[in-house]
């Protein structure tokens, strides 16, 4: 039922950044859910939101390596220490006529931050976006996150014109009851 997915990530010739020793960025398989899990909630204790983190292993295995994957995983591994992960998925811009890539989260362990981890994730992402055609990458980021100084020096630039809506699932359940 659930499948090792491998990614068909572009050359490192096509990589911008310094190469970093002892870094290995792979793609995540059913059997690292249980790592996938616990880094979720370390990025999730980093942005004070760990309140929020309803995911289990099993929800992982089903919408990550089931039938019907939704989004991908990369870990980072550095010195063959998990160090970081991403999560991004596809959307899709009508405005472009093309897919486009969604970073959801990138995050690295704090013992391992300033090693140059998280841009190579970041990095990992542009060249998975420009070897499928992508159109764009967005992501969000919080408005207190020093990430943001980082981003920016990639040429990123907030939105300022959008606004971010979202329906949680107990909407969601509200509103499909809801008879016109």
């Amino acid at each position: 039922m659930y499948t090792k997915r491998k990614l068909n990530i572009v050359p490192e010739k096509y990589n911008c950044m310094k190469s970093v020793k002892g870094l290995l960025i792979r793609s995540a398989y059913v059997e690292d859910v249980p790592l996938l899990l616990q880094l979720i909630k370390g990025i999730a204790e980093y942005e004070h939101l760990s309140h929020l983190v309803s995911a289990t292993e099993d929800s992982l295995k089903r919408f990550l390596f089931g039938d019907k994957p939704f989004a991908e995983a990369l870990i980072a591994e550095f010195d063959n220490v998990p160090a970081g992960f991403v999560v991004f998925f596809h959307n899709f811009s009508t405005f472009l006529g093309k897919p486009g890539l969604y970073i959801e989260d990138i995050y690295v362990l704090p013992q391992f931050r300033h090693k140059g981890i998280g841009g190579s994730l970041f990095m990992k992402c542009i060249q998975i976006a420009k070897d499928r055609d992508c159109g764009r990458i967005e992501w969000s980021v919080l408005h207190w996150n020093p990430a943001r100084k980082f981003y920016e020096k990639f040429g990123a630039q907030p939105i300022q014109d959008w606004i971010i809506y979202r329906l949680d699932e107990e909407m969601i359940e509200q509103i499909s009851l809801k008879k016109n």
